[in-house]
């Protein structure tokens, strides 16, 4: 792909699980094992995918709200602990290193804006070797987590960028409606935790079908 001459935006901020790595599958279990083992009723696919992209005591505590706050610290080790087990397993969506490159190339500033934990995406990040693209990130246990408009206000302070100049891309609601509460324009992309529907209905300027559509939209559009 040829690479993207800027028009509207200096700054990208990408959401990681289910926009840039492909780790859904794997936290949807990783909640549900954690669950399991303090002994709850164990949430729903749906209802464990729908709270990726919070922090991880939020998100623990909306899959599994019969599990009494005093409990909560032993399930966010449980569910380390099954995560753990497996962050080797998951991958960048395919085209996201070409897509990050060429972005990179054509003086984007790019960013990322997660719900994880700064050590859970340092560790992420260097599995992946994708640190290198990245002018600056946000995690959710060194801020506020979404969707409050904290952690993006921070990267756009840290990297002089305004606003309306400030791109939010994400696979989950959380992630578009950090980016109203940012005041920035969002786009969504549908091969993540959260269905299409619900991403529609936050108007997103865009929906990606896959890495590569969202490449060629950027392409066209960024």
């Amino acid at each position: 792909m040829n690479s993207p001459a800027r028009k509207r935006f200096d700054l990208i901020a990408f959401d990681w699980d289910g926009t840039l790595f492909d780790s859904t599958r794997i936290i949807v279990l990783s909640i549900q094992g954690a669950v399991a083992d303090l002994g709850y009723a164990v949430p729903s696919d749906e209802a464990a995918a729908h709270v990726i992209g919070l922090n991880l005591v939020q998100a623990l505590a909306h899959a599994a709200p019969d599990v009494p706050r005093e409990r909560w610290p032993e399930l966010s080790e449980r569910y380390k602990h099954h995560y753990g087990k497996h962050i080797h397993d998951v991958t960048l969506f395919p085209g996201t290193e070409a897509m990050l490159q060429a972005l990179q190339a054509a003086g984007y500033k790019l960013a990322v804006a997660t719900g994880k934990g700064r050590a859970g995406l340092n560790e992420a990040l260097d599995i992946s070797g994708m640190r290198r693209y990245f002018a600056a990130t946000r995690t959710a246990d060194e801020t506020r987590g979404k969707p409050d408009p904290l952690m993006l206000h921070e990267l756009m302070v840290e990297l002089d960028t305004p606003a309306e100049r400030t791109l939010m891309i994400g696979d989950t609601t959380h992630d578009l409606q950090l980016a109203a509460n940012a005041g920035c324009p969002a786009v969504g992309v549908n091969f993540g935790a959260h269905p299409e529907a619900q991403l529609r209905a936050l108007n997103p300027l865009y929906i990606a079908h896959s890495t590569p559509d969202l490449h060629r939209w950027l392409l066209l559009n960024a």
